[in-house]
């Protein structure tokens, strides 16, 4: 029996045991009152175990988050950080909780450039220089002890006995695995973790990371200092320097979580709430939605709304790179960028018949003065208590560094800062002043967990995909109100497009829209290109207020999804 068949059958005993007929990939199941969506079945049966132990929705989003850290290690990490949007049910109370990472003090922009004044090829995305301070480890301690009902400790249970024990890799990890080989072939200590005989293991092969259930046992015992203090800071540091880094102990054990207001707005009769700044996807959602608001909209994916769509994201894209940045570094008009009138002004330079080139969009100047790879995963417990978590180390496997003895892999978010106006990141994203490196910031994110509230429910959601979060979120958002009934399976599975200002064109994934529908935007002045792949891994949960019942569902792109 070929190894993939042995891992299939597995996952289908791992399926009845946890007893979730959401191991089928994309399909939604009603689960009593509680349900969770997220990007691998470990990670659902993790929040699964600390609901049963009765924890909350707080505790079970520690334990997902801690799972996918052990078995998604290329999406998300120990060494990375995250947005978790919480809603507590008692007494309706909502915030943002901030675990982003920060730049180091001694990182300036001068590292990521030539004495010609050219940037520095790789700078920001290998080696040293790429990795910023982690923030999810902070973040999880923050969210169990601030709200949730359990010990720390028993909700990261899950997590370190997944990396102690090891866990069977599925066909999603061999795949991008074998993406990354090279890469990790040249990252020693990443390469004697994440591969097998310096080789991308295959489906079924169990894969243990003892040196990380230990650091997560340290988090567990010790809370904060068993990660941003001691022997594992030592390693980090030690390991981020040798890279060519600039890191000091300093910055660890300095780094802090942040509390943060959510953006919230009201849209066609629905509360819309998404994650604030460093994260301008709240803001771009808002300032998509309140300009759609202005148009009468038919099928998102009919050709008519979806030019309308796009030339909304061209706006609110645009602003991004004009305005946004670490609020707590530079001032940000959030309030202006969000507001219906604003919103009505743009909506006024749309032209229905045809597209705008964004290099002829003109830029309305605001008074500054007045105040610039990854995973989700979505839960809600009985008590209406609900998370949406979007976390990320960037790239696939991030930097690639790991710090010896401790199983951390890190990130390489120092690439989510702009360099210069002229010069984009890996995602093609063009950014200004307000979003530069400067130490201790936190870089703009495309991060865009969200709540969704109307007559019929909660939505939760969020995905992973860079620039192209904020346009899958927006377009499930769109079918979920436009529906009379609540699909979730269709809402995951419906085809994406997406488009941010710059470069200049719409992308549609591959097989999702035929050559009329293209012929019909490219009437409008578009240029469409079709991906070579599709894109994303939307994870969604919704509870009904007419009956209580709770949904999740999961998207099909994913071969290793699983909600319950």
């Amino acid at each position: 029996m070929s190894s993939g068949w042995r891992y299939a059958l597995r996952r289908f005993f791992l399926c009845i045991a946890l007893l979730s007929p959401l191991c089928a990939v994309g399909q939604a199941v009603e689960q009593q009152t509680a349900a969770i969506a997220s990007a691998h079945p470990l990670a659902t049966a993790a929040g699964q175990e600390i609901f049963a132990r009765g924890g909350n929705a707080f505790d079970a989003a520690v334990a997902v988050a801690a799972a996918l850290a052990v078995v998604e290690p290329y999406s998300s990490g120990l060494g990375g950080g995250g947005f978790w949007l919480l809603h507590r049910a008692r007494d309706g109370y909502q915030v943002m909780v901030d675990g982003r990472e920060t730049a180091p003090r001694r990182a300036t922009p001068a590292l990521y450039f030539d004495r010609q004044g050219n940037p520095i090829r790789g700078a920001t995305t290998q080696g040293g220089r790429s990795a910023a301070i982690p923030g999810v480890p902070a973040a999880l301690v923050h969210v169990a002890r601030n709200y949730g009902k359990l010990p720390l400790a028993a909700s990261l249970a899950p997590a370190i006995r997944y990396a102690r024990d090891g866990f069977e890799v599925d066909p999603r990890y061999a795949r991008i695995a074998g993406l990354r080989e090279r890469f990790l072939q040249d990252q020693a200590s990443a390469a004697r973790i994440f591969l097998h005989n310096r080789q991308a293991p295959q489906p079924g092969y169990a894969l243990r990371q003892p040196e990380l259930a230990a650091t997560l046992a340290r988090l567990a015992g010790e809370g904060r200092d068993g990660f941003y203090a001691g022997e594992v800071a030592q390693a980090l540091v030690a390991a981020a320097n040798a890279a060519g880094g600039v890191w000091q102990l300093a910055d660890l054990a300095d780094y802090q979580v942040v509390e943060r207001a959510p953006v919230r707005f009201h849209y066609r009769g629905a509360i819309i709430t998404a994650a604030a700044l460093p994260s301008a996807g709240g803001v771009a959602l808002a300032q998509s939605l309140n300009i759609l608001e202005r148009f009468r909209l038919g099928d998102a994916r009919g050709p008519d709304t979806a030019h309308l769509v796009v030339e909304a994201l061209r706006r609110a894209f645009q602003d991004r790179a004009l305005y946004l940045g670490d609020g707590d570094f530079v001032p940000v008009p959030v309030d202006r960028l969000v507001s219906k009138a604003y919103a009505e002004r743009r909506a006024a330079t749309i032209n229905p018949a045809s597209a705008t080139p964004s290099e002829t969009l003109d830029q309305e100047q605001l008074a500054h003065a007045e105040s610039g790879n990854t995973t989700h995963y979505s839960v809600i417990d009985t008590e209406g208590n609900r998370v949406a978590a979007t976390l990320s180390v960037n790239w696939l496997f991030g930097s690639g560094i790991v710090g010896e003895g401790t199983g951390v892999l890190l990130n390489n978010e120092m690439d989510d800062f702009s360099l210069r106006p002229d010069v984009p990141n890996s995602y093609r994203l063009r950014g200004g002043s307000a979003n530069a490196i400067a130490p201790g910031k936190r870089p703009l994110s495309s991060m865009t967990p969200a709540f969704v509230e109307d007559e019929k429910g909660v939505l939760i959601l969020g995905a992973p995909g860079g620039a192209r979060i904020v346009s899958q979120v927006l377009l499930a958002i769109l079918d979920y109100l436009a529906a009379p009934q609540v699909d979730l399976a269709r809402m995951v599975r419906a085809p994406r497009y997406h488009h941010q200002w710059w470069p200049d064109r719409v992308e549609v994934e591959p097989e999702g829209f035929p050559a009329d529908w293209r012929a019909a935007l490219e009437a409008k002045g578009h240029q469409v290109q079709v991906a070579n792949r599709k894109w994303g891994n939307l994870q969604v949960v919704f509870k009904s207020k007419r009956d209580g019942r709770a949904l999740a569902a999961s998207d099909p792109r994913g071969s290793d999804v699983g909600s319950y």
